[in-house]
């Protein structure tokens, strides 16, 4: 038997080339050219229309709706998975809701805005004061401290003490009995999605986008590694930058100049910040680099450039995709180089198809985390802290 075992084991080989080159030649089986476009990362409908350079977003929405449309596209991210535990979850069973009502006075400077004093009705029918005033809090339940230190030490009776750090380091002072950072594993989280940080400012939403620039960049704080990657990037596309930091439009405030109706009225002194949005809604895509790039540090950089209608390319928190709706942003470290991104993004805005699916989220209301994302934002924290307060016993916790 063993002389039969050698020409069987020399056929085979060839039977199986030979099979491989039929179904090759048959056209059943496709090799990926080198030509081809680059795809759409994190997207399941894979979407590539003709080359066509784009200027009217609704055009481009019109195109994508009659080739792809929502129902497609809410099929493709049925299955979006994002991390839930990077999202705290509610506070959980009303029954350890001891406190009908808590009070929370802001003490010292905060970025916190006044307008954000007020009553609260909050979950589990408990109301939240949240002030500024010694004088409406004239027995606070807790004290909130974000530019100074709390008090080093606390007996039973006293204010609870509250600390808050959003920065990327989230240093606790170490006298707090409550921390918030915008990580879940805080006490309280609070993430950069909410828009108390940013009223009083020109929301207009341009119908038109540039084909001649396509990236918008403003940053004043010109940190070296930050301005070292822009500065690269930039070297391969088209670009404004607005800011101190490689500015190309002749100063840091001319885009009331490009952009006359991002104005906030005759009358009003221009600030750089109340026609952020407007100016950014011009551009297909708004850079939007971390300060560090730290896990679950997600700020205002990127959700400003979602709330302008422009795509966000990010560079910054590993975990980005936990706090943002599927198929939104495209995130600059997911590709092997600043040239390969830069030919993407080029690709991307001369085809309105591909450009609109990066639009679908809010149009088909797909929103993955991004929901959470906003329900844990400053926009909530009132009740969100007092709750935590109350279920701690306010001034009647026991004294660490």
């Amino acid at each position: 038997m063993l002389p039969l075992l050698k020409p069987i084991n020399y056929l085979a080989p060839m039977l199986v080339s030979a099979l491989f080159l039929l179904v090759l030649f048959s056209g059943y089986l496709e090799f990926p050219s080198f030509s081809s476009p680059i795809p759409i990362p994190t997207s399941s409908v894979r979407v590539r229309g003709p080359k066509s350079p784009f200027t009217d977003l609704a055009a481009a929405f019109e195109l994508w709706d009659s080739q792809v449309g929502c129902d497609r596209f809410r099929s493709a991210h049925a299955r979006w998975v994002a991390n839930a535990s990077a999202i705290q979850a509610d506070g959980g069973d009303c029954a350890a809701v001891g406190m009908g009502h808590v009070s929370v006075l802001v003490k010292g400077w905060t970025w916190i805005p006044d307008s954000m004093n007020n009553l609260y009705s909050c979950r589990c029918e408990m109301t939240c004061l949240w002030t500024k005033s010694p004088v409406l809090a004239d027995h606070p339940d807790a004290m909130l401290f974000e530019s100074a230190t709390p008090p080093l030490t606390r007996k039973k009776g006293d204010p609870l003490r509250v600390y808050m750090d959003l920065e990327a380091s989230r240093k606790p002072s170490g006298f707090e009995d409550i921390f918030i950072g915008y990580h879940a594993k805080d006490d309280v989280q609070s993430t950069y999605a909410g828009t108390l940080f940013h009223k009083n400012r020109n929301y207009q939403v341009s119908s038109q986008k540039r084909n001649d620039i396509l990236v918008y960049w403003s940053s004043s704080r010109c940190l070296p590694q930050r301005n070292q990657l822009a500065q690269k990037f930039f070297s391969f596309i088209s670009y404004h930058s607005f800011g101190k930091c490689l500015n190309n439009v002749g100063g840091p405030n001319v885009a009331l100049s490009l952009y006359p109706e991002c104005s906030m009225g005759e009358n009003s002194v221009p600030h750089w910040w109340d026609h952020l949005h407007c100016a950014m809604s011009h551009y297909k895509f708004v850079l939007a680099i971390e300060n560090t790039m730290t896990e679950s540090y997600v700020t205002e950089k990127l959700y400003y450039a979602l709330d302008s209608g422009a795509v966000p390319i990010y560079f910054g928190a590993p975990n980005v995709w936990d706090f943002v709706p599927p198929n939104s942003i495209i995130d600059g470290s997911k590709f092997s180089s600043l040239e390969e991104l830069a030919s993407y993004i080029k690709e991307l805005a001369d085809d309105p198809i591909a450009y609109a699916e990066y639009h679908a989220w809010r149009r088909c209301g797909v929103m993955g985390n991004y929901g959470k994302t906003r329900a844990t934002s400053l926009d909530t924290l009132p009740c969100r802290l007092c709750e935590f307060v109350s279920r701690k016993g306010g001034r009647n916790a026991r004294a660490l």
